[in-house]
C-alpha cells in the first residue's frame, strides 16, 4: 500500500448540487412541487428527488430543463406499532430513485406518475431486517437504486439494516431530523458498516417539509461529479461514488497519492480521517486558533487499513463528508 494511489473524484467533469431527500403537498409537505423546484433554483441546486411517502412522482416533463433536472422516486416505508396501533415504535423509511435506463429496462414492474403503495404494518414485532430488506427488494424490482434514511431517527437497532443486500446509500445527515430532535447524525451506523467490510456509500439531505417550525431546507446535500447534467450519468456518477455530501463546507479534491490520503476543501476548522483497521488508527488535525484556516489535509497510510474517508468541519458544525475509498476485502 506504500505506493498505492486512488482518485477520490473523477479528473474531469462538471460539479452538480442535489437534494435526494423532499416533500411537497403530494404527501407531507407545505409547499407546491413547483414552489419546491423553485426554492432549490434559486439556491443553486442542479437536481432534486421528490421523495414523497409511499407515493410514486415523476416531474421530469414539467420541471426538466438545460440546467435542472429531477430523480424521480419515492420514500416507502413499514411501520411497527404498539400493540394498540397508537404509536410507532420503529420505521422504515427507504428511497426508490429511478436507476439507469438498463435497470428500468430489467425491472419486473414499474411505478407511474402518483401511484400509492400500501404501507405494510405491524404491532408489537417484527423482523426487523426481514422487512427492510423486502422494502430494498421491491424498489429494485421497480428498477430503482436503494437508501437508508435515518435510523437514529426511526428507532431501529443497527442490527435492523445493515446487512440488506443492494443498498446504495446510508442518509448520514438529515437536516429535518437534526432540528427536530437531533436524530439525524447517522455517521456512526455506516463505520459499523464499514468495519464489517460491506461496501456502503453515504449522503446527507434535507428531508424539508417547509411547515415553517424551524429550518429544514437547504441544509444537507450532495455534489456529484459529472460529464453532463442528465439522468444515466447523474445516476452513474452516484453509484460510483464519485460526489461529496455536506451541510455547508465545499471540497474541491481528495484521494490517496502514493500512499498518503489528502484532501483539499474549503477553510474549515478541523479535518479527520477516519480508517478501519486498529485502535488510534485515523488522524484529526485541528487549527490551532478559533478560525476557519486549514484547507489541506494529510494521512499517511500505515498498510493495513481496510478503508479511508474524510470529514471537514467549520466553526460553526457545518461539515463535508467524502465517501469511503476501499482498500481492504468488501463485498
Amino acid at each position: 500500500m506504500k505506493n498505492i494511489s486512488i482518485d477520490g473524484f473523477s479528473s474531469q467533469g462538471n460539479w452538480y448540487k442535489g437534494n435526494l431527500h423532499c416533500h411537497s403537498t403530494n404527501s407531507d409537505g407545505k409547499l407546491s412541487p413547483k414552489e419546491v423546484v423553485k426554492l432549490f433554483r434559486e439556491n443553486g441546486y442542479s437536481f432534486l428527488c421528490f421523495s414523497e411517502h409511499d407515493i410514486y412522482t415523476d416531474y421530469r416533463n414539467e420541471f426538466n430543463s438545460e440546467d435542472f433536472i429531477i430523480l424521480p422516486d419515492l420514500e416507502v416505508s413499514a411501520n411497527l406499532l404498539d400493540e394498540t396501533g397508537k404509536f410507532r415504535l420503529k420505521v422504515h423509511h427507504i428511497h426508490g430513485i429511478l436507476g439507469t435506463d438498463k435497470m428500468q429496462q430489467e425491472a419486473k414492474h414499474k411505478f407511474e406518475h402518483l401511484q400509492r403503495r400500501t404501507v405494510k404494518k405491524y404491532y408489537g414485532k417484527w423482523d426487523g431486517a426481514k422487512v427492510a430488506q423486502e422494502l430494498v427488494d421491491e424498489m429494485k424490482d421497480s428498477g430503482m437504486i436503494t437508501t437508508y434514511n435515518h435510523p437514529i431517527w426511526s428507532r431501529v437497532s443497527l442490527e435492523e439494516f445493515s446487512n440488506i443486500d443492494g443498498l446504495w446509500a446510508l442518509e448520514i445527515f438529515n437536516y429535518n431530523t437534526v432540528n427536530e430532535s437531533n436524530t439525524g447524525y447517522n455517521e456512526t451506523y455506516g463505520d459499523k458498516i464499514l468495519r464489517n467490510n460491506k461496501k456502503l456509500l453515504a449522503f446527507a439531505s434535507d428531508d424539508n417539509h417547509n411547515e415553517g417550525l424551524f429550518d429544514d431546507a437547504c441544509g444537507g446535500f450532495i455534489v456529484v461529479k459529472s460529464e453532463k447534467l442528465e439522468h444515466n450519468a447523474i445516476i452513474n456518477n452516484m453509484l460510483k461514488g464519485n460526489y461529496y455530501s455536506s451541510s455547508g463546507p465545499i471540497i474541491e479534491d481528495w484521494g490517496i497519492k502514493n500512499g498518503v490520503a489528502y484532501i483539499k476543501c474549503e477553510k474549515v476548522y478541523r479535518i479527520d480521517f477516519i480508517v478501519g483497521n486498529y485502535v488510534n488508527d485515523g488522524v484529526s488535525i485541528i487549527s490551532n486558533t478559533l478560525n476557519n484556516e486549514l484547507s489541506y489535509g494529510e494521512y499517511k497510510l500505515k498498510g493495513y487499513e481496510t478503508y479511508v474517508r474524510v470529514k471537514c468541519s467549520d466553526i460553526y458544525g457545518k461539515t463535508a463528508w467524502s465517501n469511503p475509498i476501499y482498500l481492504g476485502d468488501f463485498k
